[in-house]
């Protein structure tokens, strides 16, 4: 099996995963998993398609990602992976879709408007 590699998307995190097959090795910015996300729920959400598709210690993941928070840059690896196993298996598709995995969530940070003090925050209005 050659490399497979996807990008992923999460508000301003872009994640790169290259996938190929191994022992379930998953390495971030030359880090171990553990050692790059500390919290428990963001690993889950790096591992959740794996773990949908039994595919947990079947591939060795390389991921190269920046920008963004620790949530986003999770949530956009998981976006990488999720198409990277629908490519390797087209029958993933069915397992992944219902749970969202395959949806690039849109939602953005709002710009700042001038005359404003934050988005959608104004700066005080006196009338007399």
């Amino acid at each position: 099996m050659e490399i497979v590699h996807k990008i992923g998307r999460r508000k301003t995190a872009v994640a790169r995963v290259y996938l190929s097959e191994g022992k379930g090795n998953i390495t971030v910015n030359k880090r171990s998993l553990d050692n790059y996300f500390t919290t428990s729920t963001l690993r889950y959400k790096v591992q959740q398609p794996l773990a949908l598709t039994d595919n947990v210690e079947t591939f060795d993941i390389t991921v190269n990602v920046f920008g963004g928070g620790v949530t986003g840059q999770a949530e956009a690896i998981r976006l990488a992976i999720s198409r990277a196993l629908c490519e390797i298996d087209a029958d993933n598709r069915a397992i992944l879709k219902p749970e969202g995995l395959l949806t690039r969530d849109p939602r953005m940070v709002e710009r700042k408007k001038f005359g404003q003090k934050k988005a959608r925050k104004k700066f005080q209005f006196s009338k007399r």
